[in-house]
């Protein structure tokens, strides 16, 4: 090995968030953690939202408005659609009725023309007719 390349190997404290600190050797002095073995969920059986230095906070206030941006834009897309939708169900109601209009139109003149036309009486017989029958 080379001499003089390789970091000084000391002892180190170690200091977790939840206030927990032992000492062990490492190549700096001090380090800070965000979970140890005696506060992570796995080792504890415990469920806790863990936020470091706010970190949760931290992404709220860098995307947050961007996420709500999509949020927003989202319900107008659905309000939207659902406009829409509405509009196209008025228009194939207003269709419909429009088409029960025109048959109840057609119906009623055909009634009208029928009522015009007097019932088909016995043909007469044509003297030609009366031929025919008597061979």
């Amino acid at each position: 090995m080379k001499q003089g390349i390789h970091p000084q190997y000391m002892e180190c404290t170690v200091r977790c968030s939840c206030g927990n600190t032992w000492v062990t050797r490492a190549t700096k002095p001090e380090m800070r953690l965000d979970l140890c073995d005696k506060c992570h969920p796995f080792y504890t059986g415990t469920q806790k939202l863990v936020d470091t230095g706010g970190r949760v906070q931290r992404f709220a206030n860098k995307f947050g408005s961007a996420a709500q941006a999509r949020l927003d834009a989202a319900a107008a897309s659905k309000a939207a659609k659902a406009e829409k939708a509405a509009a196209a169900e008025a228009a194939r109601k207003a269709a419909a009725e429009a088409k029960a209009a025109e048959k109840a139109k057609r119906a009623a003149e055909y009634e009208k023309k029928a009522a015009e036309v007097p019932a088909e009486s016995p043909a007469e017989e044509t003297p030609e007719v009366k031929e025919e029958a008597a061979e």
